[in-house]
C-alpha cells in the first residue's frame, strides 16, 4: 500500500473513545462469528458491539490512514464506527462483515473530502528529487509503473498536494485504482458506485493529476 509509512502508528484510543462515545464498555465472553453479534446488537446487546471495534479497528485505520491527513484519522475512524453502529439494521449478512465494514470506511473518506472540498494549494518550490520525480512519473506507460513511482518517498509530499486539488470523487477513484493497485470492480464495490462510472472517473483522474504535474514541472523550467 501506498501510504504505509503513515500507518506506523494508531492510537488505541480511537477504538476507547468510540466505545466512550456509544456507551458500549463491557465485559461479557466474546462471540466469533460476526454475523452472530450483528443480530446480538440489534436484538438489544450494544456492549456487543465493543467486540466488532475492537476486532475491525486496525482494519479501519488502515483504510482511513490510506485516504485523510493523519491528524483527522482518529475523528473519521470514529465517525466510520458510529456509521456501522446506527446502520447495522442495513447489514443483509450476504457479504462478508468485513467487505461492508470496508465499503462504510471508503465512503465515510469520501464524505470528508466532499465536505472539505478543493484546495487550490500550489505544489510550488520542487526541489531537484521531485523534479526528477515528476519526469518518471509522467513517463510512466503502466499504472503499475505509475503505482511504483507514486510509492517513492520523495512523492509524497507532492501527492497530497496534488490530490487535494482534484474533486473528492476523483481524489477517491485515483487513490482506490492506482495507487492502492485494488480493481475497478472493487473500489466500485467500497464506493457504492457503478463499475463504469469508476472506470471513467479513474482515468480521467489520473488525466488531471498528469495535468498538475506537467503543469509544476513547466512552471519550475
Amino acid at each position: 500500500m501506498l501510504w504505509s509509512d503513515r500507518r506506523v502508528r494508531y492510537d488505541e484510543d480511537v477504538s476507547s473513545s468510540v466505545v466512550a462515545d456509544l456507551d458500549l464498555a463491557g465485559a461479557q465472553t466474546p462471540v466469533h462469528n460476526d454475523q452472530e453479534i450483528v443480530h446480538r446488537v440489534l436484538d438489544g446487546e450494544t456492549d456487543r458491539f465493543a467486540e466488532l471495534i475492537e476486532r475491525y479497528r486496525q482494519h479501519v485505520a488502515k483504510i482511513v490512514t490510506g485516504h485523510v491527513p493523519f491528524d483527522q484519522v482518529e475523528e473519521v475512524a470514529q465517525d466510520v464506527f458510529i456509521r456501522v453502529f446506527t446502520g447495522l439494521n442495513g447489514y443483509s449478512g450476504r457479504t462478508p462483515f468485513e467487505h461492508w465494514l470496508s465499503g462504510i470506511a471508503v465512503r465515510t473518506c469520501y464524505d470528508f473530502w466532499r465536505e472539505r472540498g478543493r484546495q487550490e494549494q500550489p505544489v510550488s518550490s520542487l526541489a531537484s528529487e521531485h523534479q526528477a520525480w515528476i519526469e518518471q512519473a509522467l513517463a510512466a506507460e503502466s499504472d503499475e509503473q505509475f503505482r511504483e513511482q507514486a510509492g517513492r518517498r520523495e512523492a509524497r509530499d507532492l501527492l497530497d498536494k496534488a490530490l487535494s486539488r482534484l474533486s473528492a470523487e476523483d481524489r477517491m477513484v485515483l487513490t482506490l485504482v492506482y495507487l492502492e493497485g485494488r480493481s475497478v470492480r472493487e473500489a466500485a464495490g467500497l464506493l457504492g458506485w457503478s463499475v463504469v462510472n469508476v472506470k471513467v472517473r479513474a482515468h480521467r483522474a489520473k488525466r488531471a493529476l498528469r495535468k498538475i504535474f506537467a503543469e509544476e514541472e513547466e512552471s519550475a523550467s
